[in-house]
C-alpha cells in the first residue's frame, strides 16, 4: 500500500482456537505476519507454524513476558525487516483485520504517528458491552488522559494499533511496561516524544468472551503506575524538554497546594486539641493558599491541554 512495508504483530498466548482465522483473514497489502509465541502453553506457535502460512515470521518467547513484551519484540522483529508501518492486533480474534486499512490511513497520509481504536464512540455496540469493563475503561480513560497528556483520546486498553517507523526507533523500547499496562504506558511515552495520536473509531464486539480489564488492577494497581508515568511525563516535558508558563504554574500550584494542606490541617488539630477555634488570619491563610494553588494547576491543565502534539502542515 502506498509502496509502504507493512507489518501486522500478533502476540500469541492462549489464543490457538483463534489465530489461525486472523492470519488468515488478514489484508493482502501486509507484508509480513509477525507472530510472537510468548511462551503459550497450547503451543500456538508451532500450531501457527504447521500451517506453512505464506508470510508468517515465527518469534518465540523463551519465558512469559505479557502482551507487552511479545509486541516489543514484534517491534523489533519487524524494524529488522525495515518495516514503514507495524500493526498490532490480537490473536483472538476480538478485532476485526478488515478495518487495518482504516486505522493505518492516517499514518500513509502523514496525519499521525500512531493511531488505536476507539470503540467508544459506537454507541449500539457500547450498550451491549458489559457495565464494569465499561465503567473501568471510563475511569482508566479519565486518569491516562492526565497522565499521557492526549486529552483527546478515549479507549486508552484497546490494543488494535499502528505506528510508524521512525516513531518506534524514537521510543526506548526495553524501558516500557512489558504486561497489561503496555497500552498505558506506550502512550505516555509517546507524548514524551511528541508524537501525534489519532483515535480510530472501530466497531467493538462483545460476545461470550471474558474480559481482560480487572477492576483490582484498575483500583490498586493501576494509579501508582499512571502517578508515576505522569511524574515522568511533566519532568520531561516541562523541566527538561521545554520550560514555560505551565512549569512557573507547576513550580508555584504543587507546593502551595501542599503548604495550604498540611498548615491547614495541623492548625484545624491544635484549635480541635486545645478546644479554642482557630484565628480568621489562620483560616484565611490556609484556604488562600489551597485557592491560589487550584488556580495556578488549572492553568497549567490548561496549557497541557493546548499542547497535545499536533502535525504542523506547511
Amino acid at each position: 500500500m502506498n509502496n509502504k512495508i507493512i507489518s501486522a504483530v500478533i502476540p500469541a498466548y492462549k489464543v490457538k482456537s483463534h489465530i489461525e482465522d486472523v492470519v488468515k483473514t488478514l489484508p493482502e497489502f501486509i507484508n509480513h505476519i509477525i507472530v510472537i509465541d510468548d511462551k503459550c502453553p497450547q503451543e500456538s506457535g508451532k500450531f501457527i507454524e504447521s500451517l506453512n502460512i505464506p508470510k508468517v515470521i515465527l518469534v518465540f518467547n523463551k519465558v512469559n513476558l505479557g502482551v507487552g513484551g511479545a509486541v516489543i519484540n514484534g517491534y523489533k522483529q519487524a524494524l529488522a525487516l525495515n518495516s514503514d508501518i507495524v500493526i498490532k492486533i490480537d490473536g483472538d480474534g476480538q478485532m476485526n483485520p478488515k478495518h487495518i486499512d482504516k486505522l493505518i490511513q492516517p499514518l500513509i497520509d502523514d496525519n499521525a504517528d500512531y493511531c488505536k481504536g476507539n470503540r467508544f464512540s459506537d454507541f449500539k455496540a457500547l450498550k451491549k458491552m458489559p457495565k464494569i469493563r465499561l465503567f473501568g475503561n471510563s475511569a482508566l480513560s479519565f486518569l491516562l488522559k492526565a497522565s499521557s497528556g492526549y486529552w483527546n483520546i478515549m479507549d486508552p486498553t484497546n490494543g488494535f494499533t499502528a505506528i510508524n517507523k521512525d516513531t518506534i526507533l524514537g521510543l526506548d523500547l526495553d524501558n516500557i511496561s512489558k504486561r497489561y499496562f503496555f497500552e498505558s504506558d506506550m502512550l505516555i511515552n509517546l507524548n514524551i516524544e511528541n508524537a501525534v495520536v489519532k483515535d480510530i473509531s472501530l466497531p467493538a464486539k462483545y460476545e461470550n468472551e471474558e474480559s481482560s480489564l480487572s477492576v483490582t488492577k484498575v483500583l490498586f494497581e493501576f494509579p501508582p503506575k499512571l502517578i508515576k508515568g505522569f511524574m515522568k511525563r511533566i519532568f520531561y516535558k516541562y523541566f527538561i524538554y521545554d520550560f514555560n508558563m505551565a512549569s512557573i504554574y507547576l513550580l508555584l500550584g504543587f507546593p502551595m497546594f501542599i503548604f495550604g494542606i498540611i498548615f491547614g490541617s495541623v492548625s484545624w488539630y491544635q484549635a480541635s486539641y486545645n478546644e479554642v477555634e482557630a484565628s480568621i488570619g489562620t483560616v484565611m491563610l490556609s484556604a488562600l493558599t489551597i485557592i491560589l494553588a487550584v488556580q495556578f494547576l488549572l492553568q497549567a491543565i490548561s496549557i497541557d491541554i493546548s499542547n497535545i502534539p499536533k502535525k504542523n502542515k506547511a
